[in-house]
């Protein structure tokens, strides 16, 4: 097995452990993720909105922002990270782009995300 197959293989195998449900940029996301404090080991939960997911594969991250106490807050946690214990999507939006990064500029009614209708 020559190095590109190796890598391949272990890319395969990150991607595999890991089955998050489908979300895309505009979704709004509940992430628990474990967090270490010496030898103890507790559950924090992150809410927010998905502003952009980048890469593929076992380098795939996105991003999670919030806003807490009127300070906005992001998150970038890797999609294929064994700390994340689930992620829940709350509710699908409906945006016209892939990076949300105007989201950090706008205030009030401007920084809401219209939700997607689902139909069945």
């Amino acid at each position: 097995m020559n190095t590109q197959e190796a890598i391949k293989f272990v890319h395969e195998q990150a991607g595999m452990a890991h089955s998050h449900p489908d979300f895309r940029p505009g979704d709004n996301v509940a992430v628990s993720y474990k967090i270490t404090e010496g030898d103890k080991v507790r559950i924090q939960i992150f809410r927010g909105d998905v502003i952009q997911i980048s890469g593929h594969g076992a380098t795939k991250t996105f991003t999670v922002r919030k806003i807490s106490n009127g300070v906005g807050v992001e998150r970038i946690f890797p999609y294929t990270s064994p700390s994340i214990e689930e992620i829940k999507v709350l509710k699908r939006g409906h945006v016209r782009r892939a990076k949300l990064f105007y989201l950090r500029k706008a205030v009030g009614k401007k920084g809401r995300i219209k939700e997607r209708k689902i139909f069945q």
